[in-house]
């Protein structure tokens, strides 16, 4: 049976694009701009003001199981709806913050809401609005989403060139406000005329069914949980350190250059997944992620840093963090089915959420003591045992 696409699923895939550039876009992309202009105001270093995100996004993979519950419980669409109040309520506070100590509750909690707003819900509520879809919906949406980086940073540069950053900050609970709250009360409704149309005029439509048998759920669970950390360790501990390792390398001002390359290629990637890549199982197409990640720290490691291996380095970390993100949503639909999506999903991703909040600061720890490229190839191993953790789950799914 085939699932075409149709306006109304191409519109709800559109809204939710929208709110994710602004989600990310406001809550995560923007920070490392503004950092250095909160330290300053609040007095603080440097290091404590990114400590504190680090901090905040632990906080918000270990929220991530009961979020997730909650969407189930509740629907996605209306906990996307009180994410965007929450979002805008707390960047708010964080403008208002008059020290430190409350700045880095606000943080924290923020984080938290982001959960609520970001693709773990953006997800839910595509599953939630078609489920034989949600693949295809899910790899359009990360499509769109993957300009939140090209677009906000320079957005908030400009911003950061006339305002300070609790001004920026309130632009930016206002957009949250004005634009995303609007598209997921709407969302909300959607959903409501479904529930209603099936109730008085057609049986519903089947959940999607997994391929995981019942006495494999709970193993299965454990091996992607722990693929899914390792694959997020990885590719955080090259995210967050790419400009600073490329410069300390030897390539200088083309450090900045060069990790330009990881916005387009995460787009082309979900691109060319979304054109050629439907046969791929959604494990496959973790593998390839976790596979091109590890591929990317080794080649950056056995060329010493030259101007070509870097740029294949970041066209590498790019391309597996672009289909990775769709395999966030995809695996968990393809293994264990619609039913329960948002909790299974939470708990994936605060497994993922965690390990890539440690992973800066044990990469930073392990690049002074070891050395850049020795670090290189340990993250690309643990990379690997990521990649082997979704090929036995795959092996694992009945066939046919």
């Amino acid at each position: 049976m085939s699932h075409r696409p149709n306006r109304h699923s191409l519109a709800v895939v559109v809204a939710l694009g929208v709110t994710q550039i602004i989600g990310y876009g406001t809550l995560y992309y923007s920070f490392s701009i503004l950092a250095p202009g909160m330290a300053v105001d609040l007095g603080a270093s440097r290091e404590a003001v990114f400590g504190t995100f680090s901090a905040a996004l632990l906080a918000g993979g270990l929220a991530a199981p009961f979020t997730g519950g909650w969407m189930d419980r509740y629907g996605a669409a209306r906990m996307m709806a009180l994410g965007s109040v929450l979002c805008a309520l707390l960047l708010t506070l964080c403008a208002w913050a008059p020290s430190l100590w409350f700045f880095v509750g606000a943080v924290i909690l923020a984080q938290v809401a982001t959960g609520l707003v970001t693709y773990q819900a953006a997800f839910a509520a595509l599953v939630e609005h078609a489920p034989h879809n949600a693949t295809r919906n899910i790899t359009y949406l990360t499509l769109m989403a993957g300009f939140a980086s090209s677009i906000f940073w320079p957005i908030t540069t400009t911003l950061a060139a006339h305002f300070d950053w609790r001004s920026i900050y309130l632009i930016f609970a206002g957009l949250n406000l004005a634009v995303c709250l609007p598209v997921h009360l709407a969302l909300m409704g959607g959903r409501a005329r479904r529930a209603a149309l099936v109730s008085n005029e057609e049986a519903p439509r089947p959940p999607v069914a997994g391929v995981i048998s019942p006495e494999d759920r709970r193993r299965a669970m454990i091996l992607v949980s722990l693929a899914f950390a390792l694959s997020g360790f990885a590719l955080s501990s090259l995210l967050v350190h790419m400009v600073p390792m490329l410069g300390a390398l030897g390539l200088g001002a083309a450090a900045v250059t060069v990790s330009a390359l990881f916005g387009p290629s995460q787009v082309a990637s979900r691109l060319v997944n979304m054109i050629f890549g439907q046969r791929l199982p959604p494990t496959g197409l973790a593998m390839v992620s976790t596979a091109l990640i590890a591929l990317g720290g080794v080649l950056l490691a056995i060329t010493d840093g030259n101007f070509a291996g870097a740029v294949v380095f970041a066209l590498c970390v790019g391309m597996g963090s672009g289909i990775g993100s769709i395999a966030q949503g995809s695996v968990p639909l393809h293994l264990f089915g619609s039913e329960g999506y948002g909790a299974i999903t939470g708990q994936m991703t605060a497994a993922r959420l965690v390990a890539s909040a440690a992973a800066p600061a044990v990469f930073a720890f392990g690049m002074e003591r070891l050395g850049i490229p020795v670090s290189l190839l340990l993250n690309a191993a643990l990379g690997a045992l990521g990649m082997i953790g979704f090929a036995l789950v795959g092996r694992g799914a009945k066939r046919g």
